[in-house]
């Protein structure tokens, strides 16, 4: 029996239908299954964090590589399935939760006797960005981070800042990792087949930060307000959104040598860095 063919018998067991709520998606390649956990380096001293294990596709390959897995669910229907599924596997375990509301930092420290913590997971595509933000803006002690995702939202994350697919997440993620697409993942791949094809991320969780930021809250609130009219001059995004004035922001930018003329997505790290720091000085 194929992953396809084992997908579809589980799906009519438990009288399963993708739920679009949840942004349900049962990935039915093997091939990708076991590149994603191959591509996370999982070994048996990690402890895996994996989000909406879904029926449980790659927590069976997780769980023949890790030391320990646990689970977060939201979809009561899956815990059955899922707890079915795994009940012999003494690394197995299970939370029934939103990951948004769920303790990482306690759940990482009562399982502090693991070499590293890796997060790996097919991300319910409708919170990515709040799941990625999440585990990045509450400092956890994380090796990495292996996800799928969809292929848009990977270009975005994995830019370097300044490129062509820059939003303001893609600062986010180069302040705290080191990120690239390891995989790409079409549409076929999936029963039911979504709309838009995908790809597998990791993000090296950085232990310090690539630059150093007086106030991280500024920093990504200036960034943040700058692509709130992305298609506008930074002096017009930053004083529209009540920022600063224009003279105070022109000043600004002639000070930090950049042109009067620039928008948010021309800009590295580095300059969001320095525009903090003479905001901080001068404001």
């Amino acid at each position: 029996m194929n992953l396809s063919q084992e997908t579809k018998f589980i799906m009519k067991k438990y009288n399963i239908v993708a739920n679009k709520n949840y942004g349900q998606n049962f990935l039915i390649d093997e091939f990708i299954v076991q590149e994603i956990v191959n591509k996370a380096e999982v070994s048996s001293n990690d402890l895996v964090i994996e989000i909406g294990p879904g029926l449980g596709t790659l927590t069976h390959v997780l769980l023949q590589n890790a030391g320990k897995v646990i689970s977060i669910e939201l979809d009561k229907k899956m815990i059955n399935i899922l707890n079915d599924r795994f009940s012999l596997y003494k690394n197995f375990e299970l939370i029934n939760d939103d990951i948004l509301k769920v303790d990482l930092k306690k759940l990482i420290e009562e399982n502090s006797n693991y070499k590293e913590v890796k997060v790996v997971a097919n991300l319910p595509y409708y919170i990515t960005t709040p799941i990625i933000m999440k585990l990045l803006e509450e400092k956890l002690k994380l090796k990495s981070i292996t996800v799928m995702v969809q292929k848009e939202v990977a270009n975005r994350l994995t830019e370097t800042p300044g490129g062509k697919d820059t939003s303001s997440i893609t600062y986010s993620i180069n302040y705290y990792t080191n990120p690239k697409i390891i995989l790409e993942v079409s549409k076929d791949c999936f029963i039911p087949s979504p709309k838009v094809d995908s790809a597998v991320i990791n993000l090296e969780v950085l232990k310090n930060p690539k630059i150093k930021v007086e106030n991280e809250k500024l920093f990504f609130n200036i960034i943040k307000i700058a692509f709130l009219q992305k298609r506008k001059t930074l002096i017009n995004s930053l004083s529209n959104a009540g920022f600063a004035n224009k003279q105070f922001l022109e000043k600004m930018l002639l000070s930090l040598n950049l042109d009067l003329k620039i928008r948010a997505e021309n800009l590295c790290l580095d300059d969001f860095a320095k525009i903090t720091e003479y905001y901080i000085n001068n404001f």
